[in-house]
């Protein structure tokens, strides 16, 4: 076994091992839930997102990062209402890296504002605001970034800022996220480094 995969193993055992053993429990007992093992099924609206069958339908290409600009419980109760048309596959919370997901990722998620991204991607918003830098914490870039890795694996998505977007590089969108404060260079390491592809 190479050194490098042998260190990426630890890595992600020791960033797993920092979730609360009460969120592990939770996550565990909704594991046949969801796509991604370290995730709670906590599910949008069915008015908010669009039924499908990826990677058949569409092929997913993209993982696109967005900060909330609300709290976390705020951003799930704005997915499960059926008035607010929107959703994301994941929401990640700041404080310990919780992951809740929302959406299948056979699902299309409408978080990019732009419907042909919509259909290639995965969408991950992380609590915050693009302005408070607190809100990124250490855990919260950790957990992400493990997420994000798992995700690139599963659909051959190369890791790299070419196909790891912020909301901002969406075509046709005015949005910010996740903004200037949000540490690119650290996420893409990280991200690498927790790869199993």
């Amino acid at each position: 076994m190479h050194r490098r995969r042998i260190l990426q193993g630890a890595v992600a055992a020791a960033a797993a091992a920092m979730v609360p053993a009460s969120t592990r429990a939770m996550a565990s007992s909704a594991a046949g839930s969801t796509d991604y093992p370290l995730a709670h099924w906590t599910p949008a609206s069915t008015s908010n997102y669009t039924v499908s069958t990826r990677p058949s339908a569409y092929p997913v290409q993209y993982v696109i990062l967005h900060v909330t600009q609300e709290t976390f419980s705020d951003t799930i109760g704005i997915f499960q209402s059926p008035a607010k048309q929107v959703s994301a596959h994941y929401v990640v919370r700041s404080a310990d890296g919780y992951v809740a997901q929302c959406v299948r990722e056979q699902n299309i998620g409408w978080h990019a504002g732009n419907w042909d991204y919509n259909t290639r991607s995965v969408g991950i918003e992380h609590e915050g605001w693009v302005d408070q830098p607190t809100y990124f914490t250490n855990t919260l870039y950790e957990q992400s970034a493990l997420l994000t890795a798992s995700v690139c694996d599963r659909y051959s998505i190369p890791k790299d800022r070419a196909h790891i977007l912020g909301h901002a590089q969406v075509p046709g969108t005015d949005h910010t996220d996740p903004g200037p404060h949000w540490d690119w260079v650290r996420y893409i390491r990280l991200v690498n480094l927790f790869s199993t592809g």
